[in-house]
């Protein structure tokens, strides 16, 4: 698969451009925040995923490989969406899971040119930033009075997280094993907004998106609770003037790992349930319920696609 490589030195952003074939002529491209680096499995899969619907795909992330998320510069956007527009590219997408999820929405909100926003388990509201940096041996820690995002060069207002350096991680990794998953941290956001209940200032501004928002979330997620920010969303869209058209897809099982079974299956293409099982304990007791929810997503998905 062809592929371009970009850093924020050179370019003003971290990625890699996945264009279709040349035999394939599309004006569509999707930016995609999936995985830890814009070149590992889970980016290339979602890569080969958008191709196969006829889309070019721009991978992006933080850092070559870190999820880590602090003071992300929204103005990477603005410079990825550049590229695609010298590409030819007429319509630009976007499409994020988890963090990215409320990546996507913040980037949409912030540049009127995507037209289709996609995102999975997303929160409504601006994270604090963390790193995975291995400090102190916690997998990951908060930041020091850090947002997940910035803009010109200013931290966005964020929702605190509970604890700090170490108990952070302590915490999660207690939730998790209490509930029989590999990682959860809902208890945990959940006494962030008992702490610090949701100011105005931390909300994602949902209703200055444009073209099509699709929200994607499962009731069994063990992150955070995804389907009570996505029904925010749509209650915040209800009681403010908008232009976007608002999809909520909520799903009884499905665990934060609410993505399309083919996309899966590139990925994992002799288990793609797998992965599921092994980190979500709803994975393991629902494994049916969680198939026919990425099923379903993958057909919806597929269809919005072909219809934008």
């Amino acid at each position: 698969m062809k592929k371009q490589t970009f850093t924020p030195e050179r370019d003003g952003f971290c990625g890699v451009w996945y264009p279709l074939p040349k035999a394939q002529k599309a004006d569509r491209a999707v930016i995609l925040m999936l995985g830890d680096s814009s070149e590992d499995r889970m980016a290339v899969s979602g890569a080969k995923w958008l191709h196969r619907q006829g889309c070019h795909a721009l991978a992006m992330s933080p850092g070559k490989k870190d999820y880590g998320h602090h003071n992300y510069p929204l103005e990477r956007f603005g410079k990825a969406i550049e590229f695609l527009k010298a590409q030819g590219c007429g319509k630009i997408g976007i499409v994020g899971a988890s963090t990215t999820g409320m990546l996507a929405l913040v980037a949409a909100s912030y540049y009127p040119d995507i037209s289709l926003t996609v995102a999975v388990s997303p929160p409504d509201f601006i994270m604090e930033g963390f790193y995975q940096d291995g400090k102190d041996g916690m997998r990951e820690r908060p930041g020091d009075q850090e947002s997940a995002v910035s803009w010109q060069g200013r931290p966005l207002p964020y929702l605190p997280y509970a604890y700090r350096h170490p108990e952070y991680w302590q915490k999660i990794m207690a939730e998790s094993k209490a509930g029989g998953d590999k990682i959860a941290s809902r208890k945990m956001f959940d006494e962030s907004e008992r702490r610090h209940p949701v100011q105005e200032e931390e909300k994602i501004k949902v209703e200055r998106i444009r073209g099509r928002v699709i929200c994607i979330g499962a009731e069994d997620d063990v992150l955070w609770d995804t389907c009570k920010y996505i029904r925010r969303i749509e209650q915040r869209l209800l009681d403010t003037p908008h232009e976007c058209v608002f999809e909520a897809w909520l799903y009884k099982q499905g665990t934060h790992f609410a993505f399309p079974e083919s996309m899966l299956k590139i990925m994992l293409p002799l288990g793609s349930s797998l992965l599921v099982r092994i980190m979500f304990k709803a994975g393991k007791e629902h494994p049916k319920e969680c198939r026919e929810t990425r099923l379903d997503i993958d057909r919806r998905l597929q269809k919005a696609l072909r219809e934008w």
